[in-house]
């Protein structure tokens, strides 16, 4: 990533782009939003360019070490949904464009809080097919894998390089979800991938049953340079790209400038580990710092 140098400012065009006091009150009450267009056509272009050339082995620098979860494609797993965690440390084509301060300043608005710093990225490539099983995302919160995280008000940028719908597999939001009550299983830290598909639908179902509401599934419907914004809350998840092209995109996880790590243990009394905690520097006390600039460097202060 950029070095911080301390300084972030919007033009006039890019406070426009901004949220307004009803667009933070629509966030907080159904945990998603959909921006204007923050990123311009050569910026989303670059994205495309430089993830073909990572794809293809370029690598600006590689993690020291891998952690115990990283999601990480290579060319030897085949024709499935592609995630590789950390783009944003091993490409610094796609750290520039990320560090945008626009959109830093969309987050910080939606989350009500002064500094936003990366928490992770992730680059994503949903083939077009069909009958491709991992195109099949299903509902799961954020929140339930940031357990080692102080915060409740972190968010995830959804980035497509292209117009994204619902014939891509787009992202997709359980409207309101994030005013649900927390009735996951013991077990809920383990990723979705790790997870029976049905045992998360089942879930979901009966969370939204004890809140009296129903699962209302909202596509985010993206047009090429805009992104959708969802709280850590809220469950999410996307279907089959039918479209006939690859879904390109970088999920851009981002947390407020108050998050830091504390301990979390599973019932069976495991300690749950999250793959910054083996990479990031230490606190003075010894703990892992989800500030380390190297990997959360901040996006926007003001």
């Amino acid at each position: 990533m950029m070095p911080d140098t301390g300084e972030f400012t919007l033009t006039d065009a890019e406070r426009d782009l901004l949220p307004s006091a009803a667009d933070v009150s629509h966030y907080a009450a159904h945990g998603w939003y959909l921006s204007g267009k923050l990123l311009d056509d050569d910026e989303t272009g670059a994205l495309l360019a430089a993830s073909e050339r990572f794809y293809a082995g370029e690598r600006d620098r590689v993690l020291p070490v891998r952690p115990p979860n990283l999601a990480y494609w290579e060319p030897g797993d085949g024709p499935v949904q592609r995630h590789n965690d950390y783009i944003h440390y091993e490409s610094a084509e796609i750290a520039r464009i990320l560090r945008k301060p626009v959109i830093g300043a969309v987050a910080a608005r939606l989350a009500r809080a002064s500094e936003i710093r990366v928490f992770q990225a992730t680059l994503i490539y949903k083939p077009p097919a069909s009958g491709e099983i991992t195109n099949l995302v299903p509902w799961h919160a954020d929140r339930h894998y940031w357990q080692t995280c102080t915060s409740e008000r972190m968010l995830t940028a959804f980035i497509p390089f292209h117009d994204c719908g619902v014939e891509m597999g787009t992202i997709t939001m359980a409207d309101g979800s994030n005013q649900w009550p927390d009735i996951a299983a013991d077990d809920s830290t383990r990723h979705f991938a790790q997870r029976d598909r049905d045992e998360l639908d089942a879930i979901v179902q009966e969370t939204a049953r004890r809140s009296g509401a129903q699962v209302t599934a909202v596509p985010m419907v993206i047009p090429k340079g805009h992104m959708s914004f969802h709280s850590c809350l809220v469950y999410h998840g996307s279907g089959h790209n039918v479209s006939g092209r690859p879904r390109r995109a970088i999920s851009l996880h981002l947390q407020d400038g108050e998050n830091r790590w504390r301990p979390f243990r599973r019932p069976d009394g495991s300690q749950v580990v999250y793959n910054h905690d083996v990479v990031v520097r230490r606190t003075p006390e010894g703990t892992p710092d989800y500030g380390d600039p190297e990997y959360c460097p901040v996006l926007w202060r003001g």
